[in-house]
């Protein structure tokens, strides 16, 4: 028999930030109204108690799981460091909106430096990277298989899955493009869920290639397909 162990990657529902609002600080966008109905929509999605819940120490995350943990109060909770990529450091603090800050945000693309730190109190790609895999280390550690729900970010969901289907570990300027690259191809709305998925044995992560909420079982839970096969 084969386990298979399941995983969520959810997007905190709308904030503040997401609305064109002005923001104090990364962690401190809230949700907007409609991004509580959001998540509440997102708790009732669920057709079974996840195993584990996992929220970023960002509040707009925190609010999207509460709805989740308020269903199933007896699934364990924990905060893990899946918070969003925070590149501009303390240029998030003030009262700015996105708009205000594309500039910043453009100059630090256009560097092409992983290993750079803006503001001294920024995360540099490198790092972003190094948190995208340490969360699939963490996941393939788990004692346990079933469903664990992670709500997170969006560019951190694209960075897990950019690392996953590129293999890059080390990023490098060529790879830092081509991430940037990706972060446009890419779309992840709101409260959308990525879902990964790993069988016990010797394969590694799998990206599911589509939405599968609508059903009440999914075809992780079978039997891996060979790679030669293409059905």
């Amino acid at each position: 028999m084969i386990l298979v162990r399941r995983v969520w990657l959810i997007r905190h529902g709308q904030s503040e930030s997401n609305a064109g609002l002005p923001t104090n600080g990364p962690g401190a966008s809230p949700l907007t109204g409609l991004g509580r109905r959001q998540a509440a929509r997102m708790a009732a999605a669920f057709t079974a108690p996840p195993d584990l819940i996992v929220g970023s120490p960002f509040i707009r995350a925190q609010q999207t799981a509460e709805p989740t943990v308020e269903r199933f109060p007896e699934v364990p909770y924990e905060e893990w460091p899946v918070q969003e990529f925070t590149f501009l450091g303390r240029l998030h603090s003030p009262q700015t909106t996105g708009e205000q800050r594309r500039p910043y945000a453009e100059e630090y693309w256009e560097r092409l430096d992983p290993a750079y730190v803006h503001g001294h109190d920024g995360e540099s790609f490198q790092a972003l990277i190094a948190r995208a895999r340490a969360l699939l280390d963490r996941l393939a550690e788990r004692p346990e298989d079933g469903l664990i729900a992670v709500f997170t970010h969006g560019v951190f969901m694209k960075a897990v899955m950019w690392s996953l289907l590129t293999g890059v570990t080390d990023p490098d300027a060529a790879a830092m493009r081509s991430f940037r690259d990706f972060l446009g191809a890419c779309d992840v709305p709101n409260c959308s869920v990525m879902e990964l998925w790993r069988p016990s044995g010797t394969q590694g992560w799998r990206v599911v290639g589509g939405g599968t909420l609508h059903l009440d079982e999914t075809s992780t839970t079978q039997q891996p397909a060979s790679p030669a096969r293409f059905d």
